[in-house]
């Protein structure tokens, strides 16, 4: 657990304060982790799109780069634009939404909720935490973790506000996956550009 916190403290000081912490060590030491991270020089396009690829990544709970390219080969398969479609696709993935419910409180939390079998996607038991869900799709915690410690006190706090595309039940500890969102309706908390990462991967 010591080991997840520390890694996430570094992730936020590389990347900035990803996922809305207030008391995020950013605040307190503003430059990359490591012996020389006081220095920063200007990126190039090339640093710059993989710093891009590799903040949307860890924001979704550090996605392994096997299943971020598949969502890419999908984002610019499906018509439209390829960076609102990638970040639709991720946004759909069910341990984000269980996040994004304030289920549990953090984005890795939700992962191992998902993978413990705590969840039910329309009634059904789902342990995926890459699980797909669809516009319409009613997710809840199961009966039996609904008043567990984590669940209640997530459920309370105020770290982060449900989005628009999340109609949350707090009662029944449900909520329903409205509609897949645009990019404009995603509350990220720092800059993300994921026309940067369809960039990097177009190369």
């Amino acid at each position: 657990m010591k080991s997840i916190i520390s890694a996430k403290k570094k992730k936020e000081r590389q990347y900035g304060v990803i996922w809305g912490n207030p008391n995020s060590s950013v605040a307190k030491r503003e430059y990359a982790p490591g012996q020389h991270g006081q220095r920063r020089k200007k990126p190039t396009d090339y640093g710059e799109q993989l710093s891009a690829k590799q903040k949307l990544k860890t924001y979704y709970g550090n996605v392994s780069e096997k299943q971020f390219h598949k969502y890419y080969v999908e984002a610019i398969r499906r018509s439209g634009d390829a960076a609102e479609n990638l970040v639709g696709i991720l946004e759909s993935r069910l341990d984000n939404i269980v996040y994004k419910a304030k289920f549990v409180p953090t984005i890795f939390a939700a992962r191992q909720f998902v993978n413990h079998g705590h969840i039910l996607v329309n009634g059904k038991r789902v342990n995926i935490p890459s699980y797909m869900l669809r516009a319409g799709d009613v997710v809840e915690v199961k009966a039996k973790s609904k008043q567990l410690p984590m669940v209640l006190a997530a459920l309370e706090s105020s770290a982060h506000d449900v989005p628009a595309y999340v109609e949350l039940d707090a009662k029944k500890v449900s909520a329903k996956y409205a509609f897949v969102p645009k990019f404009d309706d995603i509350p990220y908390a720092s800059l993300m550009q994921p026309n940067l990462v369809i960039e990097f991967y177009s190369r």
